[in-house]
C-alpha cells in the first residue's frame, strides 16, 4: 500500500503538464545534433560499409572472373544469413557487454550498440545482389543466351528484387505481414536456386559447404519447432498476460517468437521470467489484427520456434545505472530487467491509465521494485515529453545510459536528443 501512496503522491506533483514544461533541458549545437541523427546511426554506417568493403574488393581486383563472382555472390549472402542466425545474436550480445563497467563510457556506449548488426545484413544482402546481377551478366555475356541457367539466374534476381522491394521502411511498416511472407518464402526459393545454379556449374567444395552452412543456418530454428500449451490472463481488453512453462527458462532481455499457423506469420515478444519459478511470461497488447485476435480468442496453444534470442535490454550490462524509458506495452521488454534488479535502475514509463490496462498485480510487481518509478498516467495527464523526463531521471539519480523502448517515432526521438546531450542511450530499431 505504500508504494501505491507513493505514487499517487508523485503523479500529484510531478504528472502535470505545467511541471513537465518547466523542466530545463540543455540544447546541443547544431554539428552535434547532425552527427547523432538517427540517419547516421550505426545500423546505416554498417550497412554502407559492407556495400563500399565490396566495391573496393571489386575494383582492387585485377581480373573478375566467372568463378571469383559467383564466390563473392555466396560469400555475402552467407554473411547476411549468418548474422541473424540466433545463436550467431546471442554470441555477439555476449561478447559485447563482457566487459567490465569500469572501462571508459565512449568504449561501452560503442559496444551498446551491438544490436545494430542489421546493419551488416543489408549491406551484404545488397552487396550479393549485385554481384549475382554481375554474375549473371558474365553468364550471358559469355553466349549462353537462353539456357536454363539463365532462366534461373533472372528468376532468382526477380526474386531478390522483390525482396529488396519489400523491405524498404515504409513498405515494411505497411505491409508487415505481407514482408514477412516474402522474406521467409524468398529465402527458402533463393536457398534452392542456389543449390540448383551450383550444380548447374559444377561448383567446388568451397561453394558447397558455404550452401551446408547457409542452409543448416535458416533451418535450425525450425528444426525446434513445436506447438506448447499456454494459460493467458485478460486484464484488459488491451492487453493478455501470456504464461508459459514449458522446459525453458529464458534468460531476462531475450525474446520468444510466437505464431498461430506457422507458414503465416509470426510475432516476437520480449520474454519475462519470473523469479523464484520456472517458464517465463509474455506481455502482449492489442497493436494489430494478430495480437488482437490472440487478445480476443485466448488459445490455449500455439507454436514457438527456435530459441530465446538476445534484445537490446541486454546492453544494461555495460553501465552501472541505466534509466528504463518505455510507453504502453513497451513496459514489457523492460519488466525483465526491473524484476531482476541486476543492474541499479530508474523507470519513466507513459501509458493510459496503467491499473486499468495492466493489472492491479503488474503495476505492484513494477513498484515492488521500482518505488520511485515515474508512472505516466495518458488518460489523465496527455502524452509528456519523454525526452525532458528521461533526461531529468538521468540526472536526479546519476544513471549512465538511456534504454528506451517505444515505437519508432518516440525511440528515434529520445535517443536523439539523449546522445546530442552526450548520453548514451538505446532504442530497438526495425531490424534488431
Amino acid at each position: 500500500m505504500s508504494n501505491v501512496l507513493a505514487l499517487r503522491n508523485f503523479e500529484t506533483t510531478m504528472n502535470r503538464k505545467d511541471h513537465l514544461d518547466s523542466l530545463a533541458m540543455p540544447r546541443a549545437s547544431a554539428f552535434t545534433r547532425i552527427l547523432r541523427h538517427p540517419l547516421l546511426m550505426p545500423y546505416n554506417r554498417l550497412a554502407v560499409l559492407m556495400v563500399l568493403a565490396n566495391v573496393m574488393f571489386a575494383m582492387r581486383t585485377s581480373e573478375l572472373t566467372v568463378k571469383l563472382s559467383g564466390m563473392m555472390v555466396l560469400i555475402n549472402f552467407s554473411v547476411a544469413i549468418f548474422i541473424r542466425q540466433q545463436y550467431v545474436i546471442n554470441a555477439l550480445f555476449a561478447m559485447a557487454t563482457s566487459v567490465p563497467t569500469t572501462w571508459p563510457l565512449s568504449l561501452r556506449w560503442a559496444l551498446g550498440k551491438v544490436y545494430h548488426f542489421g546493419g551488416i545484413h543489408v549491406g551484404t544482402f545488397f552487396s550479393g545482389f549485385l554481384w549475382l546481377s554481375f554474375f549473371s551478366y558474365q553468364i550471358i555475356s559469355q553466349g549462353a543466351q537462353g539456357n536454363f541457367l539463365v532462366s534461373l539466374l533472372i528468376f532468382h534476381l526477380l526474386i531478390l528484387t522483390t525482396m529488396m522491394i519489400a523491405a524498404l521502411p515504409k513498405l515494411r511498416a505497411r505491409y508487415h505481414n505481407q514482408f514477412e511472407m516474402i522474406a521467409r518464402f524468398g529465402t527458402w526459393s533463393s536457398i534452392a536456386l542456389f543449390w540448383t545454379q551450383t550444380f548447374l556449374l559444377g561448383g567446388d567444395a568451397l561453394s558447397f559447404s558455404l550452401l551446408g552452412l547457409i542452409t543448416f543456418s535458416v533451418a535450425l530454428p525450425w528444426m525446434r519447432l513445436r506447438r506448447i500449451s499456454v494459460e493467458m490472463l485478460r486484464p484488459s481488453s488491451h492487453v493478455v498476460i501470456a504464461d508459459f512453462d514449458y522446459g525453458v527458462t529464458p534468460f531476462a532481455g531475450s525474446s520468444t517468437e510466437l505464431s498461430l499457423n506457422p507458414l503465416l506469420e509470426w510475432h516476437s515478444f520480449a520474454n519475462v521470467p519470473v523469479p523464484g519459478r520456472s517458464g517465463f511470461q509474455l506481455t502482449i497488447s492489442r497493436a494489430g489484427d494478430w495480437t488482437g485476435n490472440l487478445i480476443d480468442t485466448l488459445p490455449k496453444k500455439v507454436w514457438v520456434k527456435g530459441i530465446p534470442t538476445a534484445g537490446v535490454g541486454n546492453i544494461e550490462k555495460l553501465f552501472k545505472k541505466v534509466v528504463w524509458v518505455a510507453t504502453g506495452s513497451g513496459i514489457g521488454p523492460c519488466l525483465p530487467h526491473l524484476l531482476s534488479a541486476n543492474v541499479p535502475a530508474n523507470l519513466v514509463w507513459a501509458t493510459r491509465n496503467p491499473r486499468k490496462t495492466y493489472g492491479e498485480d503488474l503495476v505492484d510487481d513494477i513498484l515492488a521494485v521500482q518505488p520511485k518509478a515515474l508512472i505516466w498516467d495518458t488518460d489523465e495527464h496527455g502524452k509528456p515529453d519523454l525526452a525532458k523526463l528521461a533526461y531529468k531521471a538521468c540526472k536526479d539519480s546519476g544513471a549512465e545510459a538511456v534504454i528506451c523502448i517505444s515505437n519508432k517515432k518516440v525511440t528515434w526521438y529520445v535517443v536523439h536528443e539523449m546522445e546530442s546531450l552526450g548520453i548514451p542511450a538505446f532504442g530497438a530499431i526495425w531490424d534488431s
